[in-house]
Order: C-alpha cells, then structure tokens, then sequence
C-alpha cells in the first residue's frame, strides 16, 4: 500500500492514510485533495408535529404541583385571608381605605393605633404560635406513629402551663422570665413522661397512658394554685389558661419570632430523621442510626415549639392534635412537618376571626374556639380507631 506524507513539521515525514478524492479515486501523489468524501451521519426522521389550534409546535407538558406544595400555597393563601378579615372585621370594623393609608405609614386617628398596637401584634403571634403548634404536634405524632400522641394530649402542654401559672401567682413572672419558666415546665414532664416510657422502650402506648396520667396530675395542681392565691391573680391566670391572643404586643411577637427562627429550620433534618424512625426501631439501627438519641432530640424540639408558644398565647387547646392529621388526608397520605405549621397558623387565624364575630357583644379566647373545633374531631380519632381495633 502507497503511504503519502505530510509536510509542513519540519523535517520529520508523517505518514496518512490515502484519502479518497471526490472525484478521480486515481489522483497524483502529492495531490492536495479538493474535498474530503465525510460520510453523513444517519438522521433519523422527525415525527410530525401535532397539530394545534395556533400553530404546528407541539405544547410543553405543564410540570404539576405535588400535594404537599398544593396543601401548603392553600393553607397561605387561607392564612392571608384569615388576616386580612381580621384586620378589618371586628366590634370597630376598619374600612379597607383607612387600612391601606395607616398601613402606608400614613396617621389615620383611631385606626393607626388600633392596627399597629392590636390587630397587627395580634396576627403575627397568632401565624407564629399556630406555625409552632401545629409543627410540634406532627413531630409526636408522627415519631409515635398515633393521632392522639400530640403536646396538649400527653401532657407537655400542661407542664408548660403549670409551670407558668405558679411563675405568675408566686413570682409574678412575665415576659421572658414567664417564657423560660413554661419552657422548664414542659422540658421537666417531657423527660418524666419519657423516663416513665423507658421501662417499655418508648411504646406509643405507653408513653401515651403515661402522658394521660401526668397530665390529670398536673391539672389537680393547677386547680390547687389557683385556689390558693389572691382572685385577681387567679383571674390572670386563668384568662392565660383558656388560650388567648388578647395580650399579644410586638415585644411577645418579637421573641416568639427569635424563638421560631432557631428552632423551624431544626425540622429540615427533624423530618428525615423521622421518615428512617417510621421503619421501625429495628430497621432504623440498621440503616446506622442511633434510635434512642433521636427520639430523645425530637421529643427536645417538639417540647420546644410547644413551650416557646404557650408561654405567649397560653395553651392552644387541639391545635397540636388538628394539625398534622390534616395535612395527612389533605395532602394525600404525604404531609410534612412544613405542612403542618401551616395548616396550625390557618387554624389559629381562622378561629381568632370566628372568636371576634361569632358572637355581637362578646369577644370569645382563641382557646375556646380551637377546643370546640378539636373535641368532635377527638371523638371521630377514638370511634374510628375502636372499629379497627386499634
């Protein structure tokens, strides 16, 4: 075979192979080729475009929104709303031309005061307790594996009112030192409540029965302070008791929102660490994690959203336990921690404006609003639960 060379290197010959011309395959050597023969790639042909009614290109498949996602931008949408009707409904409704102009900066007499020292205060704790809530009761929930094992149910929420309410009545506690007394309160039962648990290796039913126990204890010791002590602040006290956004200020909304801050973006790694604890001890350990210390680090977080928000709202009866079983079916079986703090914001928020104009003269506590809604919806959770013999 005839081998051609390269010039242009020097003085060093590179052989090529022998390129086939375009046209005469007999060329002279040393012959600069006109064109090189490239084959073509195979193109495979194109299916027709489908016909649509405003041209030949095919439409681009519209991406859909999961069921969380779906569950969350309704519940906000459902929150905005709530806060707005709370803004302008009301014993003094606040017209919608006056809110914007006092909301712009601008001095409305009357309505400036009323917005920014009341209503407003009002909502942004109500969106932050109810966000705190409705995230700590899906914690329980869903690390026990069972509805009724929510803060308000098993006694967290009660060793955080306890302990408010002898800070209140013996130390006339508020503000911070009221919040780091109900935080005590709450942390000292959720380790009773877990030590009691141990015996059983942390069961659901039986930190559930040991929750039911401390929790009657300690409501016969709230009843026993409240007994003992002067009337005026035994009606303080029980006013905080029922549950109520009536003494919100932006100094409360402040530090509920610093506590929050801390403790929220903890249920990014809360939520995968519960997605292993759901297949079982067993296989948990397996999959190298260390199964005590994460429930014990769950049960801290949930304590703390539980204790941080009822020492500014008070106890919140069934928003914890309403919650997460909501984001369950509404989002399809597939609700997260996320979907729960929102749908416990859209709780509180809806039942402040059903507590503001449910009745003419009378502006109802929050407290008692959410425990008529919880109540039916804890009867339907045990009849259910009794014909599946669970």
């Amino acid at each position: 075979m005839s081998r051609q060379t390269l010039a242009g290197f020097g003085d060093t010959a590179i052989p090529v192979p022998p390129i086939e011309l375009a046209g005469d395959s007999r060329a002279p050597a040393g012959a600069v080729p006109a064109a090189v023969r490239v084959p073509k790639p195979r193109q495979t042909p194109a299916s027709p475009p489908e016909a649509t009614g405003s041209g030949n290109r095919r439409p681009r498949a519209r991406r859909r929104i999961g069921p969380v996602a779906r569950v969350n931008l309704l519940a906000a949408a459902g929150i905005v709303v709530s806060v707005v009707l709370n803004l302008v409904a009301g014993h003094h409704p606040i017209a919608l031309p006056d809110l914007l102009a006092a909301l712009s900066g601008e001095r409305v007499p009357g309505v400036s005061f009323m917005l920014w020292e009341d209503r407003l205060p009002q909502a942004a704790v109500g969106v932050l307790a109810g966000a705190a809530f409705g995230a700590s009761g899906a914690i329980f929930q869903r690390m026990l594996r069972n509805p009724l094992a929510s803060p308000d149910v098993i006694g967290v929420g009660y060793g955080a009112s306890a302990a408010a309410v002898a800070g209140m009545l013996f130390f006339g506690a508020q503000g911070l030192g009221l919040s780091l007394i109900a935080c005590a309160g709450a942390l000292a039962v959720a380790l009773l409540i877990y030590a009691i648990a141990d015996a059983g290796k942390h069961t659901g039913a039986r930190l559930i029965l040991a929750g039911i126990a401390v929790a009657a204890m300690l409501q016969g010791i709230i009843s026993y302070l409240l007994t003992r002590t002067d009337i005026r602040m035994a009606s303080d006290a029980l006013r905080w008791l029922t549950g109520s956004l009536s003494a919100s200020t932006w100094e409360r909304a402040g530090m509920l929102g610093a506590a929050l801050a801390i403790l929220l973006p903890l249920l990014v790694p809360a939520a995968g660490k519960l997605r292993i604890l759901e297949l079982g001890d067993d296989t948990a350990a397996g999959l190298g994690l260390s199964v005590r210390g994460t429930r014990l680090g769950l049960i801290l977080l949930g304590v703390g959203l539980t204790a941080v928000a009822t020492a500014v709202t008070g106890p919140l009866a069934f928003v914890s336990f309403l919650a997460g079983p909501l984001a369950l079916r509404l989002s399809a079986g597939r609700g997260n921690l996320f979907s729960a703090a929102f749908i416990g914001a859209l709780l509180v928020t809806a039942a402040t404006f059903i507590a503001t104009n449910i009745l003419h003269d009378i502006q109802l506590p929050v407290g008692v609003v959410t425990g008529a809604l919880g109540a039916p919806f804890l009867i339907w959770v045990l009849v259910r639960a009794n014909k599946e013999g669970s």
